[in-house]
């Protein structure tokens, strides 16, 4: 893995514990390192970009917001891929048919046609609001919209998604979904960032915690699950580091590189050697 130049994360079960608002300062940590060593850090999330988390002390390159819908730099937008505004409308109207509220996302606004039960526990993972809004209406008519949210069982989803042609699914809990577009993904995503900053499959790494992290961790050359992961994606990954709990990212980039094993390293030459505060760790070897 020494020629990796990319590194996507998930953020919650994956760099951040539920119900934590902050990195531990080892995340933080590893996150330096990667940036310190030329790898490009990118944000993998499900989440709207104005509802992103900003963690002290790490300052993304990239992100991947909306499930892969709207990927954008520092710079500039890399790939913007809205729902069809006729699915948006169907959509809407087959979760009232449910007695299903909904909360639709633009870039900058996220807002709600009314509220339940699952759709605020939904919310609260990510420590927000649902924010039920008098202009919905026009919003949804009016806005692109990038993601709609609401709470779904097992069951309803097919309900949900009948006589839409151009949207799919995607989810990580059961009593909620995130619709996005069908030819969406975190999957889709990473390719186009991929493509955009011209690197091959080969040279990125991608951490991630629940099912809707296996389009990713299959469009990169490594993917890794995290301990706390779904058994799904357990099962299509290249390999399960430890617990977000336990700092799984941080201690299997540190094994890994204790093993020497070049293949499965991602600090470049004596990178964690500054991380160690000069010591060198044992098995630590220069590579060539």
């Amino acid at each position: 893995m020494d020629k990796i130049k990319i590194a996507f994360f998930d953020i919650d079960g994956t760099i951040l514990e539920f119900e934590h608002k902050e990195i531990t300062d080892k995340m933080r940590e590893t996150l330096n390192q990667l940036q310190k060593n030329g790898i490009i850090i990118c944000i993998a999330t499900g989440r709207a970009p104005i509802t992103l988390p900003h963690f002290e002390g790490v300052d993304f390159d990239a992100y991947l917001t909306f499930n892969g819908s709207y990927c954008y730099n520092r710079k500039e937008a890399i790939f913007d891929n809205p729902i069809p505004q006729e699915d948006v409308h169907k959509l809407i109207e087959n979760a009232t048919n449910m007695g299903r509220p909904v909360s639709i996302a633009t870039k900058k606004r996220l807002v709600a046609n009314g509220s339940d039960e699952d759709l605020v526990t939904y919310y609260a993972f990510a420590k927000l609001d649902v924010e039920v809004a008098d202009d919905f209406k026009e919003v949804a008519e009016n806005e692109e919209i990038h993601q709609i949210m609401l709470g779904c069982s097992m069951e309803e989803r097919p309900k949900l998604l009948e006589g839409v042609a151009q949207a799919k699914i995607t989810a990580w809990w059961d009593c909620a979904v995130d619709v996005i577009p069908a030819d969406g993904g975190k999957g889709v995503g990473v390719a186009k960032m991929l493509e955009y900053y011209g690197f091959d499959k080969s040279e990125a790494i991608a951490f991630g915690d629940g099912n809707n992290d296996i389009a990713m961790l299959e469009a990169v050359g490594h993917g890794v699950a995290m301990g706390n992961g779904s058994d799904e994606l357990k099962a299509v990954a290249d390999d399960v580091c430890g617990d977000v709990a336990e700092d799984g990212i941080y201690h299997y980039c540190k094994q890994h590189l204790r093993r020497g094993d070049q293949d499965a390293i991602l600090w470049r030459r004596s990178g964690w050697i500054d991380a160690c505060k000069g010591k060198q760790p044992a098995g630590y070897r220069k590579w060539h």
